[in-house]
């Protein structure tokens, strides 16, 4: 057995809402201005995507969100927790996520990396994910805090 044998990938479940919150904490995902419980409320009303947790047995090792508008696929936080990191398995979740969108009909992929994060960039782009020549923009239009 090959050591990605030993992890699965499934759907969300509501009990392991504690220890994904834990683990993006623990791997730098989370911040001030976005409530963690929130979003995964907001991701539970979904049609168009997806919620994949990451298990080892029945420990929570990775996750990421994924959606489709229609027009492109979109990926969240995508987390493998440090301690089971460089193993392949954020290659793992962006091949599922892959597979799922394309089932979709989805012809491109969409994601945002916080400017700095060089060893994140690093792991997209050996996944074939390039830089393009568009400025993000956001507007919150509901207060987490």
């Amino acid at each position: 057995m090959s050591a990605l044998e030993e992890y699965t990938i499934a759907r969300y479940q509501e009990d392991y809402r504690a220890q994904i919150i834990k683990l993006w904490a623990k791997c730098g995902l989370t911040r001030p201005w976005n409530d963690p419980d929130k979003d995964i409320d907001r991701k539970l009303t979904d049609r168009n995507g997806a919620f994949f947790v990451l298990l080892k047995g029945r420990e929570i090792a990775g996750s990421v969100m994924v959606s489709y508008d229609g027009h492109r696929g979109s990926i969240y936080y995508l987390s493998v927790d440090p301690d089971h990191q460089s193993a392949g398995l954020g290659k793992m979740l962006m091949e599922h996520c892959e597979t799922f969108l394309l089932e979709l009909g989805c012809p491109k992929i969409n994601l945002f990396v916080r400017e700095g994060n060089e060893q994140v960039l690093r792991f997209y782009e050996k996944l074939g994910f390039s830089e393009e020549t568009a400025v993000a923009l956001g507007k919150r239009l509901i207060p987490d805090i």
